[in-house]
């Protein structure tokens, strides 16, 4: 239960910090030991139409300060994060149960994000180009769609926001935020950041409450011109559903199953740490897990006794502890529902290398073997520290077994074979493929996103401004056109 010393935070409307107009809170609990450590204010319907209203009415000076001017502003918000990188680690840690090799690599990527993005302020342009009409000149130029609501994810709440918010300001959008019900108190640590770095009210708003209060007040909203989520396929799809019937602009990111291929001439302990990486970082919750590792016939033996050795070995435990590499997971129903998935693949004749029990939130590293496509846990996403190992006989069958997925997002594939490894790159059915790495790999001026149910749309860089401006041809005739009559 919660403390009666624990304050509500606030809700951030238009530069103020202020109650949900309801008086409704919820509590804000630590994954690894249940314990409840902040009440967090929830927005109610008219919370959120006031929030929408300020960034409206926000976005026109916003839109119009010079590029210099937002770019300076966002990095100040970079140093201001910089500044707190242990408190928010720290925070991380608690609200996420991010492991300490993962919290502070988020902190530093946020601020790696906004620095991009600031940069990117001065490259909100469009081109020039001849036209057919004697003496005139033809140029599109980009402008700012106005607002936009953002819905982010509970796996990584800091990191994730962040590319959704850096580009949205840098291309001079504003932003209404609705963090993750787990944890929303990194979007009110990110707006104290923001704050502190003197952006003008209305320009970031966040506002925590349950999705069908939030959610869907930011997705039926004709002011809100665009939802960016990252977050359920379920889910993403009825968002796209909503906004399309609007002709809302949206982005969408909803995970993966991803395949990392292990050809039989790659290196057996670096495709083995490869592996682990990609699937036991921050416990599996992470959208680009490789979830199902091919590996070619002639390997597959080796590479399971050594992958199984690895898994058994990794420590799991207090996410303080620097040692720790997996720790809690954050929902503690998906506990229950990755071990239906391994009790339905051990009934099926699939064979149990390494973990498949947990305590309380912390579930073994866990490696199937013997997995088919009977089975649930070969096209579901686990969302946990869960893999399953499948042999392939030869490069093809490896890609086709990578490829026998609904989802789409990252692909990798180990191999000294040039020829085969940009076969697989140019024949994979993913928006990313990683040669010689995991399947994690994300940069903040790249373009990232999936195909086929892993997603639609792009974040990153200049994909992120090309998403969130609007393109308008203009033309300007020399002297007079002739006309035909």
């Amino acid at each position: 239960m919660a403390s009666p010393e624990l304050p509500i935070r606030p809700l951030y409307i238009n530069g103020q910090w202020r109650p949900g107009s309801e008086g409704a809170w919820a509590e804000d609990v630590n994954p690894a030991t249940g314990r409840v450590f902040a009440r967090i204010a929830q927005a109610s319907p008219a919370d959120v139409e006031e929030a929408i209203a300020t960034a409206h009415a926000a976005r026109v000076p916003w839109g119009r300060m010079l590029a210099g001017e937002r770019s300076t502003l966002l990095l100040k918000a970079a140093d201001v994060i910089a500044s707190r990188a242990d408190e928010i680690r720290d925070l991380i840690i608690e609200e996420n149960g991010s492991a300490f090799i993962k919290a502070p690599w988020e902190v530093s990527y946020a601020v790696e994000c906004l620095r991009v993005a600031a940069g990117l302020c001065y490259f909100v342009g469009g081109d020039t180009f001849p036209a057919s009409t004697p003496g005139q000149i033809g140029m599109t130029i980009r402008q700012p769609l106005g607002v936009i609501g953002g819905i982010a994810p509970f796996n990584s709440p800091f990191l994730l926001t962040m590319k959704k918010v850096a580009f949205a300001l840098a291309a001079g959008n504003t932003f209404v935020l609705k963090p993750s019900e787990m944890t929303p108190l990194s979007g009110l640590v990110m707006a104290e950041c923001f704050e502190q770095a003197g952006l003008p009210p209305g320009v970031f708003n966040v506002v925590p409450g349950p999705a069908e209060v939030v959610g869907s007040a930011l997705v039926a909203d004709p002011r809100v011109r665009m939802i960016t989520f990252t977050g359920s396929g379920r889910v993403g799809r009825l968002l796209a559903a909503q906004a399309g019937a609007q002709m809302k602009r949206f982005t969408l990111e909803m995970g993966g199953k991803n395949p990392l291929v292990v050809l039989a001439d790659a290196d057996l302990k670096y495709a083995v740490d490869s592996a682990a990486f990609g699937i036991f970082f921050h416990q599996g919750q992470v959208c680009m897990a490789n979830s199902k590792v091919i590996v070619e016939d002639a390997l597959f033996d080796r590479f399971a006794e050594a992958f199984a050795e690895k898994a058994r070995g990794i420590q799991v435990g207090d996410p303080r502890d620097p040692a720790t590499v997996v720790g809690p997971l954050i929902r503690p129903q998906q506990c229950t529902f990755i071990r239906g998935q391994i009790d339905d693949a051990l009934a099926k004749g699939a064979r149990l290398l390494a973990g498949g029990t947990h305590e309380g939130p912390f579930f073994q590293p866990t490696v199937l073997a013997g997995v088919t496509p009977e089975m649930a846990i070969y096209h579901e996403e686990s969302f946990g520290p869960v893999t399953s190992l499948l042999r392939a006989s030869d490069f093809e069958h490896a890609l086709a077994i990578a490829n026998d997925t609904a989802y789409g997002l990252s692909s990798a594939v180990i191999t000294n074979d040039l020829q085969k490894a940009f076969d697989f790159a140019m024949r994979a059915e993913a928006g990313m493929v990683h040669i010689n790495d995991t399947t994690i790999s994300d940069e903040p001026h790249i373009a990232f996103g999936g195909v086929k149910n892993s997603g639609f749309g792009r974040e990153g860089g200049h994909t992120s401004i090309e998403e969130m401006t609007e393109l308008k041809w203009i033309t300007v005739q020399m002297g007079q056109r002739a006309y035909p009559f």
